[in-house]
């Protein structure tokens, strides 16, 4: 298979618009993936390709799967990496697309603009000491937990393929290379705001948030003061992203400012875990010693991520810069009550509650409570709640949540509705299944390990309707792990 970089006709469907490339090349350099040497298609995604445009069997060809790789451009491709800052466990530093290749902007059948990545595609200039690849494992978890939260209805990126490279990459341990491609509203994050802030000029910072605003946010256009209206869109949508995570106990594991993405979708599934046990300090990642990111704490990274945002915005909000920070100061204190508004509103409904009372946020913490003090599966319990009873589920043998039961079944017969309904509702905002993080190891192991694919597509199929109740040879997808299968750490994979 050739590893020239050639363009290859004819054109599969590919439609591109690079509006990102058209930006001066302060914010990107141009350059080719890295070929890599025997590409094979490890996973594809046949949904997705169509929904895309593109031909899913010639994706799936020798000719497809030499592109997925890197090995060869598809018609109409503007290769760059693209530069961007960040805090990373709230330090600043440079980074940009180390290992990372932006194809261009596919325009979709319904007009969407969709960025294409490969992930794992070679050194850039912004590699540093990196490698510029990726392990298999790592980005075959990125295909599984973009995928599944996208079937959630969770804002994200999602993944089109995973290529194994044929060559190996050496962390602590030799392992097989993998390329992802991605698929993203776009790559902007407050990254790139903060690298324009600090290496550019308050023009280029404007540039930045002119192309951004186009892209994803035209109406703030029409606003009186477009960029402030900017700034307060990102923060509603990071309200609304943050409380869609800890309704269904995701954790990202690392929310530094280059992994917020300006489009409101989740990015880089780097050490991500969805929590088994309730407790809001669970930590997974590996690389999070002392919980800067834990469950509980994700909204409170959000805002301060959004007030980083919000300083390199500062010179477009107001000429002064006291006026400047008053403006930016009074929109990032609305941080709270639109996340309070959005997660109350979420939780009322995976208790089954239609309208809103007083006293629904006290009965909700108390919930809570009460789960984690008898260290009760977040995700089942909830679910098991529809149902008023689980044989299996400790939660429903203890006085105090009894007690609670019967407050909480007062305020639903205060509603009115059928029981049908009420269950109906809550089985629609509480998911069956998740991907169980043994679950995910067991089936990453064994398609990086031995090159069985099948429980990978079996999971993947599984959670593709995560609010439908699994079939009976399906329900161990449901189980916690035991605790000797149980999983403690994930990993960034980088």
């Amino acid at each position: 298979m050739p590893l020239d970089n050639t363009t290859t006709p004819p054109p599969m469907g590919w439609k591109f618009d690079n509006s990102y490339a058209a930006l001066p090349e302060f914010f990107y350099r141009r350059l080719a993936p890295v070929p890599v040497r025997a590409p094979k298609l490890m996973i594809f995604n046949r949904a997705l390709a169509a929904e895309l445009g593109l031909d899913p069997e010639r994706l799936q060809s020798g000719e497809g799967v030499s592109i997925l790789a890197g090995n060869v451009l598809p018609t109409g491709a503007q290769p760059l990496a693209q530069a961007y800052a960040g805090h990373q466990f709230g330090h600043f530093t440079t980074l940009g697309d180390g290992r990372a290749i932006l194809l261009g902007e596919q325009i979709t059948p319904t007009g969407k603009r969709r960025d294409i990545q490969l992930k794992g595609s070679g050194r850039t200039p912004f590699s540093r000491q990196g490698d510029g690849r990726a392990a298999l494992g790592p980005m075959l978890r990125e295909y599984v937990i973009s995928e599944a939260m996208y079937a959630l209805g969770i804002p994200t990126t999602r993944s089109l393929a995973v290529v194994a490279s044929g060559e190996p990459v050496r962390r602590e341990t030799l392992l097989p290379g993998a390329v992802l491609t991605r698929v993203a509203a776009s790559h902007l994050r407050v990254g790139t705001f903060e690298y324009a802030a600090w290496q550019g000029t308050p023009e280029q910072v404007r540039m930045l948030a002119d192309y951004s605003i186009r892209r994803h946010y035209p109406e703030a256009a029409q606003q009186e003061n477009p960029y402030l209206a900017f700034f307060e869109a990102v923060m509603e949508r990071q309200a609304a992203l943050i409380v869609q995570w800890l309704l269904v106990g995701f954790i990202h594991g690392v929310m530094n400012t280059d992994n917020m993405a300006i489009s409101g979708e989740t990015i880089d599934y780097g050490p991500c875990a969805f929590m088994d046990i309730y407790n809001p300090a669970t930590v997974f990642s590996s690389i999070d010693q002392h919980g800067r990111y834990a469950f509980a704490n994700q909204a409170h990274i959000a805002q301060w991520n959004l007030a980083r945002f919000a300083e390199t915005l500062l010179p477009l909000f107001a000429d002064g810069q006291e006026k400047a920070i008053d403006l930016a100061h009074t929109a990032l204190k609305g941080f709270e009550d639109r996340f309070q508004a959005y997660w109350l509103k979420g939780m009322r409904a995976k208790l089954g509650l239609a309208d809103a009372q007083e006293g629904d946020a006290g009965l909700i913490e108390e919930l809570l409570k009460i789960m984690q003090r008898l260290g009760a599966d977040y995700t089942n319990s909830f679910r098991d709640l529809a149902r008023e009873a689980s044989p299996d589920n400790a939660l429903f043998q203890d006085g105090e949540f009894q007690s609670w039961q019967q407050r909480w079944q007062t305020r639903l017969d205060q509603q009115g509705k059928p029981l049908a309904e009420v269950r109906a509702s809550m089985d629609a905002h509480n998911p069956a299944v998740i991907p169980r993080n043994h679950r995910v190891e067991e089936a990453l192991a064994a398609a990086a390990e031995e090159e069985d694919i099948k429980p990978l597509e079996k999971l993947l199929g599984v959670l593709a309707t995560p609010y439908a109740e699994p079939t009976e040879a399906d329900q161990a997808y449901r189980q916690p792990p035991e605790p000797s299968n149980r999983v403690y750490q994930t990993f960034c994979g980088t």
